[in-house]
């Protein structure tokens, strides 16, 4: 069993290269257990190819990737997600024939180890799935809409659909890549209560975004990219003093 000290990700010399772009350079990194870690950077710093290679959809060239004590550096995607990895992405992809609840319903069926039709009748299943994803739904406020088809939600709510749906299959850790775009205040409120929650359940959180606010106020660990390299690495505080990351993101 892993030890409770040990980081739920760990992250050696991770080198990715497309054609002559290296879009990733040695970069390491820890994240706790429980910890909620936010990755900034400028645009095309390379953190949504970061979390592609911690999710498993995008193979280093060079570099370990090590979650939950265990070697998944050439480990395929579903076999991540059953170890207890899920992610969103920047444009939230939602199946739009099938109601909020029906959607959400997918990320506990995965938890489940359930077939799809199975997950969202119930037939010849316990109630957790459809506890999880009720629980889900009301931690991102969309228990209101529960019944209404993907096809009819505003972008806003098609993103916390599809961030209740990685929520719903209670990941180990949970990759959210710019989770509070196109979100109003409102929302972005209740992803933010929706975060701390599922982190304090136990689920570690890396999130990718560029609002600041959101990222300062969420978490305790933070990494910032810069062209492919890591230029910071620490608290809140630490980032914000740090000259070099002022100069390269931050400003004045």
């Amino acid at each position: 069993m892993p030890s409770e000290a040990m980081p739920i990700l760990e992250l050696s010399s991770i080198t990715k290269r497309f054609g002559g772009l290296t879009a990733l350079k040695k970069i390491s990194l820890a994240v706790g257990r429980a910890e909620t870690c936010g990755i900034i950077g400028p645009n095309g710093a390379g953190k949504s190819t970061l979390l592609s290679v911690i999710a498993g959809s995008v193979a280093p060239d060079e570099g370990r990737v090590v979650f939950d004590g265990r070697d998944v550096t050439r480990m395929p995607m579903h076999r991540r997600t059953r170890l207890g990895l899920a992610r969103t992405f920047q444009l939230a992809h939602t199946f739009e024939t099938m109601t909020v609840a029906e959607n959400i319903l997918v990320g506990a069926e995965d938890h489940a180890h359930l077939n799809l039709f199975a997950a969202i009748t119930g037939i010849g299943t316990d109630s957790a799935p459809r506890e999880r994803a009720a629980k889900a739904m009301e931690l991102m406020g969309v228990t209101g809409i529960a019944n209404l088809a993907a096809s009819k939600l505003t972008f806003g709510q098609q993103r916390m659909v599809a961030t209740g749906r990685a929520m719903a299959a209670s990941p180990e850790l949970l990759l959210l890549d710019e989770p509070a775009a196109g979100l109003s205040g409102k929302d972005i409120e209740a992803l933010a209560n929706a975060i701390r929650e599922i982190c304090n359940s136990g689920t570690s959180v890396i999130i990718v975004e560029h609002n600041m606010d959101v990222i300062m106020q969420l978490c305790e660990h933070i990494v910032v990219i810069h062209l492919g390299e890591k230029i910071g690495d620490g608290t809140p505080a630490d980032v914000r003093q740090s000259e070099r990351v002022v100069e390269a993101y931050l400003g004045a």
